[in-house]
């Protein structure tokens, strides 16, 4: 199935449903503006489970200017043009032999003749897995429980993106800051000097507490605790709610 066009709603619509279906996917190729991808795919929770499904053969994006205004679905058999009008969406199908094979063909060329897009977020399957094997089981629960929780986790700085979400669970387990800083860089979500600054931000903003752990050979590391009360008497799932709120005050 080639996407043409599609809006940032259509792409993470797309994606979601794609993550939700246990049955065989068609093969997705979609070609979007450059910009609108990005913004899309500056939120974690979108961009990890678009790789899932990159990972997985079932989809793969390009980037490229489209000529055609409207979102388009276009298989073998029929070409779906989406069309939007007074709050609602709705397609509109053709499955003329003729037209139908036009259509592909011409998106297929626009395809093949589109840049590929480089996601660089991990697939969330590979973040699960390494997190419980290289942190620990409680720490992956506390990182599910509190992602299930967010609607989106986007890295704009301000509020609760991939770093700030490890680090609190991280700091919920008292795990080493070192643990999670490698952890992190070493599956790609981002380096360790990005841990370290967000560490500090949240460190300064009361959320998180650190105390010194000795080793037998150089500095000590860093033990990362919850440092305000009201994430200390969180649940898992109340931890990103009670978070925002204190970097909102």
């Amino acid at each position: 199935m080639l996407v043409a066009n599609p809006t940032a709603e259509v792409i993470e619509g797309l994606v979601a449903v794609a993550t939700d279906v246990d049955d065989d996917l068609p093969e997705i190729r979609l070609v979007a503006d450059e910009g609108i991808l990005k913004d899309v795919l500056d939120d974690f929770i979108v961009a990890s489970n678009a790789a899932n499904l990159v990972a997985d053969g079932a989809l793969s994006m390009r980037t490229a200017a489209d000529e055609v205004e409207n979102t388009l679905f276009v298989t073998p058999n029929s070409v779906v043009a989406l069309v939007a009008a007074g709050g609602k969406v709705a397609g509109l199908v053709t499955d003329d032999e003729a037209f139908v094979e036009t259509a592909f063909e011409a998106h297929q060329t626009h395809w093949e003749n589109a840049p590929e897009f480089k996601l660089r977020t991990p697939p969330l399957s590979r973040v699960r897995e390494t997190l419980g094997e290289d942190i620990g089981e409680e720490t992956l629960a506390d990182f599910d429980a509190m992602l299930a929780s967010l609607s989106s986790a986007r890295g704009d700085g301000d509020g609760l993106d991939e770093v700030t979400i490890s680090l609190l669970v991280a700091a919920r387990n008292e795990v080493l800051l070192y643990d999670i800083s490698k952890w992190g860089e070493d599956v790609g979500i981002a380096s360790k000097a990005t841990f370290s600054r967000t560490k500090t931000k949240l460190e300064e903003l009361g959320l998180i507490d650190t105390e010194k752990v000795p080793i037998d050979v150089g500095r000590p590391r860093l033990r990362l605790k919850l440092g305000a009360d009201e994430l200390v008497a969180a649940s898992a799932d109340e931890l990103a709610d009670e978070a925002q709120k204190l970097l909102d005050a």
